[in-house]
């Protein structure tokens, strides 16, 4: 019996706006008698109270009695069918990574848009998932990391030509976005190891735990309490990252990273090898600043507690991300794990030297593989098809995965859910574990749910609605949220 839906009662619908919730934009628009102006439900702007609202059908409706539509949220754009915000990001990336050192302070990346510094992060908050400052030093570490690879300027030179206003400042901030001074970074022109220097906080288990949940897995493989073997295509070989975490000491807690080849790796090579390193570990992850929040949050310290400095480990590539998700679907893990090691063993390359390890199969090879061949191996003859019809559009440059991590966040969202056989869950599982977006929640994820039952001693799980409103307080560090969630499961285990 299909469930009913729920009344758009005043209540209900101030509870919509005050989750932000993009779902409900087009079903109602919000007038704010106070202001004069009619916005969406998503709207970031602070919320007014139930009793200065007045809600309308569609933005007709609002324009009729005279209110005028938020500069914030602008739903003229929305009901136009125009995207004012992703174009207005999307332009202002270009710019930005056209010459970083161009943007001195965050107000000259509001200059720059022709918006206010209050809109800005709005902006950049809903289209990356980022604050301004952390959008500008990643832009300049990656120019940073260009120069330093593929020319012979000194490093002082390259921290102003980025934008930094000495080479200390440089030093600190690419030493924390990398785990490498600059010095080390360029010596991956030479040598095919390297050591990562950690966050004190780090925890490498949740890394270790991720990856290697799998005992027998093909593509990588967890060794002992603290070592981690992973296959990875680089140069057009196969090579091993062998990975080894150490505890912290003196200088912190670090990684060593053996990258092994039959052939010699280019730097490019090894620079790939450093990136997919950092995504393995989660490096990324803004652990302080949603701890931080904690302090003013009783909710948030709850969660942190018991886990502090979790970060969030992502998939070494992102189609790796879309076929887990999509393995994953609506089964339990114990068998979308030995799905994955079926696809593996079925299409993955096999590495020399390596016993039984394989690549994950890349977008082309699976996109060449016939639903027979999967149906062959437990998989259901829908999911088979839903697999390879996505690895068939990445294969041919329709879903560019690449392209789409680096925003509008929500074009991202939109292209995975116009793909067949990607509801909102999978979706924004690729956007966590894949594009390593900082505001994705999985909604209808059963362990998610469980935990948050537990979390607020609920007899019942919360159904997606429900979940979905329990975690917009954590916004915008809903993706880091989610994994604490996770990680309290295996605790209570």
């Amino acid at each position: 019996m299909a469930r009913a839906k729920p009344a758009m009662t005043p209540d209900f619908m101030y509870q919509r706006i005050l989750a932000k919730d993009r779902s409900y934009d087009g079903r109602f628009v919000t007038g704010v008698l106070t202001t004069g102006i009619y916005c969406l439900p998503s709207c970031p702007a602070r919320k007014p109270k139930l009793e200065n609202i007045r809600f309308f059908d569609d933005e007709a409706a609002a324009a009729e009695t005279g209110l005028r539509p938020c500069k914030r949220c602008r739903p003229e754009l929305f009901y136009r069918g125009e995207d004012w915000d992703g174009s207005l990001f999307t332009g202002l990336l270009q710019r930005l990574r056209e010459d970083p050192s161009r943007f001195a302070e965050i107000g000259d990346l509001a200059k720059a848009a022709g918006i206010s510094s209050t809109k800005l992060n709005d902006l950049v908050r809903t289209e990356a998932h980022l604050t301004p400052a952390a959008l500008l030093h990643r832009e300049r570490i990656h120019l940073a990391c260009e120069m330093l690879l593929g020319g012979k300027d000194r490093v002082v030179d390259i921290a102003y030509a980025v934008g930094y206003d000495g080479e200390a400042t440089f030093h600190r901030q690419f030493l924390a976005a990398t785990g490498l001074t600059p010095g080390a970074y360029r010596g991956l022109r030479q040598s095919d190891r390297f050591q990562l220097q950690l966050p004190a906080d780090f925890r490498a288990e949740e890394a270790l735990s991720y990856h290697g949940r799998d005992k027998d897995g093909p593509a990588e493989r967890r060794i002992g309490e603290n070592r981690l073997l992973k296959v990875q295509a680089l140069d057009g070989q196969a090579a091993i990252l062998d990975l080894t975490f150490a505890a912290g000491g003196t200088s912190g807690a670090l990684v060593d990273c053996r990258v092994i080849a039959a052939k010699k790796l280019s730097p490019a090579a090894l620079a790939e090898a450093h990136r997919i390193l950092l995504r393995m570990i989660g490096l990324g992850s803004d652990a302080g600043g949603f701890e931080a929040r904690g302090k003013r949050d009783a909710a948030i310290r709850r969660l942190t507690a018991a886990s502090p400095g979790l970060r969030i480990p992502l998939t070494p590539s992102i189609f790796e991300a879309l076929a887990w998700a999509i393995i994953g679907q609506q089964i339990n893990l114990a068998f979308a794990t030995a799905l994955r090691r079926d696809l593996i063993d079925l299409a993955g390359t096999p590495v020399p030297g390596a016993n039984d390890m394989r690549l994950h199969p890349d977008a082309t090879i699976i996109a060449n593989l016939d639903t027979g061949d999967l149906t062959s191996r437990r998989f259901s003859r829908s999911k088979a098809a839903y697999l390879i019809d996505a690895a068939k559009l990445v294969a041919e440059g329709e879903l560019d995965l690449a392209g789409l991590a680096d925003g509008p966040t929500r074009q991202a969202e939109a292209k995975l859910l116009a793909v067949r056989g990607l509801g909102p869950w999978t979706a924004n599982y690729v956007m966590l574990r894949g594009f390593g977006f900082a505001d994705a929640v999985p909604v209808g994820d059963s362990a998610l749910a469980t935990a948050l039952q537990r979390f607020h001693q609920r007899e019942t799980r919360p159904d997606a609605k429900e979940t979905a409103a329990l975690m917009a307080t954590f916004a915008p560090h809903r993706s880091l949220a989610t994994c604490h969630f996770w990680a309290s499961l295996h605790m209570a285990a």
